[in-house]
């Protein structure tokens, strides 16, 4: 019988048992990675693409509009009766926008695929990008964009942006400008570039029976061919080695809060180092028990919340720091972020906050895995990077390993003020 009166026995976590998906080619040369399972009533099927750019510059405002404008409307259906046959199937197709790639999304049930992948299909080879749509757009856009302009915070993760990576995809930002000069010309022919099976890969998870697969390999394969006439020339990015490290501060006489931001360059997913500085992160300020939050939120009040986070990106990689806090705390605010800082790099951290800190993310890692779609999203993530799933058995070991040295060694390279951007909005 159960004695509810003595814990249970704990134990470390070691590691985790990953689905390694299905791998195949379809006629067109497009790569389809399958995650099986009969319980899933669901098929999700994501099509992923590189994002192209022209040779002479970097603009993902295009990419973006692009993967909104694709869903409005084909030769045979308007933007409408596409709406209104994903709804009538209880589907979902979602346009998703990174600094690197972009994706098509769609859910729907295993038994519905044939009714809805020609749909898709439609979508991927004759989408017309209707001018009132791109009209819409820019009309819409312009106007969260003044709505933005007006919030500390998105003025402040601009600038920040802008500051780090310098002229190329991931300091690029949204303008008024920007929206008005977009024209579908220039998203034809990105169309024409950027959504072909030799760009994409096709991740497919759920359900997935030999008639899916069947009508994935007509609709996806067979009949979606390859037709860039000239492949496009993939620009040269340069991102910046050296950036402007003073603090820059942008003044709102009516703020009653200061938007900070502080960050740098760091590592890619690809970097031997990378699961170390994710560590090194959740404890600095990446979870609720964190350093920052436990001194600025709990201790001295000043923020609702406060959180960094290492990303990730195709071609580099940050470290940011984020927060809002009152007016008349803003100095303080940075003083403190400092503070913590310099005490990451000078004193040692107690084995109790290293073994908080690796329960939380091991974790976290397994409590992710709720399913077999969470097995793709786990698959998809290393595999844009260039790695496969070994990666998570080397990230385990990595914060196994993780000790008071190596975690001062990893502040001291990473965590110096100094090296940081710096950005506040609002006042001093």
């Amino acid at each position: 019988m159960l004695d509810r009166a003595q814990a249970p026995q704990s134990h470390d976590i070691q590691g985790m048992k990953l689905v390694h998906p299905e791998h195949m080619v379809l006629d067109n040369g497009l790569p389809v990675y399958i995650f099986r399972s009969q319980d899933q009533p669901l098929v999700k099927a994501e099509f992923v693409f590189k994002n192209k750019f022209g040779v002479e510059s970097e603009d993902p405002l295009r990419n973006t509009a692009l993967s909104a404008l694709m869903k409005e409307g084909t030769s045979r259906m308007t933007s409408a009766q596409i709406a209104e046959a994903v709804d009538y199937y209880g589907a979902f197709l979602m346009p998703e926008f990174s600094f690197d790639h972009t994706s098509y999304t769609l859910y729907t049930l295993n038994k519905y695929v044939p009714q809805i992948l020609p749909l898709v299909y439609d979508i991927l080879v004759d989408a017309q990008l209707p001018d009132h749509e791109l009209d819409n757009f820019k009309r819409t856009n312009r106007q969260s964009l003044q709505i933005s302009l007006e919030k500390n915070d998105f003025v402040a993760k601009q600038l920040f942006y802008k500051t780090l990576f310098g002229n190329n995809r991931y300091g690029a930002v949204v303008t008024d400008e920007g929206l008005s000069a977009l024209n579908r010309r220039d998203l034809a022919e990105l169309y024409t570039q950027q959504i072909q099976p030799e760009n994409c890969t096709l991740f497919l998870s759920g359900n997935i029976t030999a008639d899916v697969i069947r009508e994935v390999s007509n609709y996806c394969g067979s009949k979606w061919k390859n037709t860039t006439v000239s492949k496009s020339v993939e620009s040269k990015i340069q991102i910046a080695n050296a950036y402007h490290t003073e603090l820059q501060f942008q003044e709102r006489p009516d703020a009653v809060q200061s938007a900070i931001r502080l960050g740098r360059q760091s590592l890619r997913r690809t970097d031997p180092d990378f699961p170390a500085l994710q560590f090194l992160n959740t404890l600095f300020a990446g979870y609720f028990g964190s350093r920052l939050m436990r001194n600025i939120r709990e201790d001295k009040g000043y923020t609702y919340g406060i959180g960094s986070s290492a990303v990730t990106f195709e071609h580099t990689g940050m470290l940011v720091i984020s927060t809002q806090v009152g007016t008349d705390v803003t100095a303080a605010t940075l003083q403190e972020i400092q503070k913590e800082m310099n005490l990451l790099q000078t004193e040692l951290v107690g084995v109790e906050e290293i073994n908080l800190v690796k329960n939380y993310m091991l974790g976290a890692m397994l409590g992710s895995l709720e399913s077999i779609f969470s097995h793709a999203d786990k698959f998809k993530a290393v595999h844009l990077s260039g790695l496969d799933l070994n990666y998570y058995a080397y990230y385990t070991k990595v914060l196994h390993e993780m000790d008071a040295e190596k975690l001062k060694a990893m502040a001291q390279k990473y965590l110096q003020y100094e090296d940081m951007v710096k950005v506040v909005v609002g006042k001093m």
